[in-house]
């Protein structure tokens, strides 16, 4: 690395990152970071199986409205942390950033256990939200920049599905703690949310060694730091067999600066980009409308058209989220081989074809509750990836300087119009009884899924293996050779 005095830094750090193989430090980062999405999961399922007890609760004494408006608090505080903190990520770093949102959400779960009344829970579910919502950004950014390219896609599309493995934990912890022979249910709820609590604790101390993304530090005035950070790495791993030897890498020129103005983000999001921010958008907005639609109501289905007791849909979610965690584990690797525009094609277009033909077998009165959750699984072995897809596609095509508030902008608008949308219009077509109705919000989503698809097929980068800079070259850089 050499820095002149007129501000440019010369550096290899990108091409150095990316030549390693996997290692221990690797594991160790995404384990410490990725367990987010497990927290993220743990506290989503909580709040639908413990929606009972609160109602139940003789303090709490909450109706179906105050549940409802807990959860718009928690949605609302994760859209809001995730364009705050995501800001903050891009200006003041990726570590200082994944610290204070994970204490924030540690502080704010571990207040929800004690909540006395609507107003304080509500508050405390939406500082719970802005936590994991900044999360999502100060996370997906800081493994981005750490992960070497050729394992990006599968790394991504794993820590993203492990959602489902904090589903499965809300959902029989919720069995356990909720059952009156085992433990009052007053304060079982109330020790459900501070197992979230405990967990991040433990979340909190594997971080402290954790670095500061050198890709970070390099473009804000940090070189030498950034180099060290390196060095340290690379005494701990070993180079990929297939990178030349003799130890010189290709360079790239940066201008160094304090930060990027929203002026020069807006403009390379809406402007510059504008093609792959229609991808980002289509994506985000498809999955989530199809995630929520289905996720936050499926005990609707269940109970409404199926008959199942409300303390037995926790049975029905546990195959539903090892589906979910199965197809990114299994269907990840392909995203960096086969590429990422076939993969994010052909998981997107089939989701939505198979999601039209259960609907048509459900309105048939074909399905049971049994072959209603099979056909559920299969859908989401490919739903998972493709939502995951979003998450990776977003992170790795726009620059360095505005990953982390590309992740926010992208997570906060196809949330607001998918995630808002799609549990509220399925509750009413639900609440109405009819299954050619639910039948017709089916196709909705479907055509959403499909209609992606075909924007990201067009659209897409092929990034797949391809070094961030490459995908997107820094706001900051100089030149490349």
């Amino acid at each position: 690395m050499q820095e002149r005095n007129d501000r440019i830094v010369e550096t290899d750090i990108p091409a150095r990152l990316d030549s390693l193989r996997w290692s221990p430090f690797h594991t160790r980062v995404v384990t410490a970071l990725g367990i987010t999405w497990i927290l993220d999961g743990l506290e989503v399922t909580l709040a639908g199986a413990l929606s009972g007890a609160l109602k139940d609760s003789p303090t709490l004494q909450f109706s179906n409205l105050d549940i409802g408006i807990a959860g718009s608090a928690y949605l609302i505080g994760a859209v809001l942390g995730a364009l705050g903190f995501g800001w903050l990520t891009d200006r003041i770093g990726r570590k200082k950033l994944f610290f204070a949102t994970l204490t924030l959400y540690l502080v704010a779960t571990a207040a929800t256990a004690l909540s006395w009344d609507l107003a304080s829970f509500a508050l405390f579910r939406f500082f719970t939200g802005a936590g994991i919502g900044g999360e999502y950004t100060a996370i997906n950014s800081t493994i981005q920049e750490l992960v070497p390219a050729r394992y990006r896609g599968w790394t991504d599309l794993t820590i993203n599905g492990s959602f489902w493995i904090g589903a499965a934990l809300g959902a029989a912890g919720s069995i356990v703690l909720l059952d009156p022979q085992v433990i009052d249910p007053e304060l079982g709820w109330r020790l459900a949310f501070l197992t979230g609590a405990v967990l991040g604790l433990v979340v909190f101390v594997m971080r402290l060694w954790i670095p500061e993304s050198p890709r970070w530090l390099m473009v804000h005035g940090r070189p030498e730091e950034a180099a060290r950070i390196v060095a340290g790495i690379e005494r701990r791993a070993v180079r990929d067999p297939d990178e030349p030897a003799g130890g010189v890498w290709p360079v790239i020129e940066l201008r160094m600066r304090s930060h990027t103005p929203l002026r020069e983000v807006a403009r390379t999001l809406f402007k510059v980009y504008r093609k792959r921010s229609l991808v980002g958008l289509a994506l985000m907005t498809a999955q989530a409308f199809f995630y929520n639609a289905i996720f936050f109501t499926y005990a609707l289905v269940l109970s409404t058209f199926f008959n199942i007791p409300a303390d037995q849909i926790g049975w029905y979610l546990l195959p539903f989220a090892a589906s979910n965690f199965l197809g990114p584990l299994l269907l990840g690797r392909l995203f960096d081989t086969v590429g990422r525009r076939a993969m994010i094609a052909f998981t997107y277009g089939i989701s939505g074809i198979l999601l039209a033909i259960t609907g048509y077998l459900f309105a048939a009165g074909v399905l049971t509750a049994q072959t209603q959750m099979i056909a559920w699984m299969v859908i989401f072995f490919f739903a998972s990836p493709a939502a995951s897809a979003a998450y990776l596609t977003v992170s790795e095509t726009f620059p360095l300087e505005v990953r982390a508030l590309a992740i926010a902008v992208f997570y906060c608008v196809g949330t607001a119009i998918g995630g808002v949308a799609g549990p509220a219009l399925f509750g009413a077509l639900i609440d109405s009884g009819s299954r050619d109705s639910v039948f017709i919000g089916y196709c909705f989503g479907s055509a959403l899924m499909v209609a992606a698809a075909l924007i990201g097929w067009r659209f897409g980068i092929a990034a797949e293996r391809r070094p961030l800079e490459s995908v997107a070259s820094p706001l900051a850089a100089v030149e490349s050779r």
